[in-house]
C-alpha cells in the first residue's frame, strides 16, 4: 500500500532529521522529530487494519489497544511512544524547559529501535 511505505518513508526522513538536530545542539527539535518518526510509523501500521485516528492521542490509544494489548508488539514499544508523545509536548510547548542532551540522545535511540521494530514488522509480512 502507498500510503504506509510513504509514512515509512517519512519516518526514516524524521529520524535524520533528529540526528542532525541533536549534532547542533536543538535537543528540542531532536525529540519533536523522534516523536513524529515513531508517530508516522505507528499510523502506517494502523493502515493495515484500515484503521486512523483523527488525533494524536487517538493513533496512540488504536496502536496500545490492536498492537500492544494484542502482543503483536512488546508493552516497552507502546509506552515508549506514550513517552515520547509527553516529551514532545514539553519540548514543544514548554516554557522554562528545555530538554537534555541525554534525553534527545535517549530518545533517538528510543526512536530507532521503535521505527525498525515496526519495520520489521512489514518486512515480516504484518501479521
Amino acid at each position: 500500500m502507498r500510503e504506509i511505505e510513504d509514512f515509512i518513508k517519512k519516518a526514516k526522513r524524521f529520524l535524520r532529521t533528529a540526528e542532525l538536530a541533536l549534532n547542533d545542539g536543538d535537543y528540542d527539535s531532536c525529540v519533536s522529530r523522534c516523536y513524529y518518526a515513531m508517530f508516522f510509523m505507528a499510523e502506517a501500521v494502523l493502515l493495515t487494519e484500515r484503521l486512523k485516528a483523527s488525533s494524536h492521542k487517538g493513533v496512540i490509544s488504536l496502536f496500545g489497544k490492536h498492537f500492544v494489548k494484542t502482543g503483536v508488539f512488546k508493552k516497552d514499544l507502546g509506552k515508549s511512544l506514550n513517552d515520547a508523545y509527553d516529551m514532545r509536548q514539553a519540548g514543544d510547548y514548554g516554557v522554562g524547559f528545555a530538554v537534555s542532551k541525554e534525553e534527545a540522545k535517549s530518545m533517538l535511540e528510543t526512536a530507532k529501535n521503535f521505527v525498525y521494530g515496526v519495520e520489521s514488522y512489514f518486512e515480516r509480512g504484518s501479521k
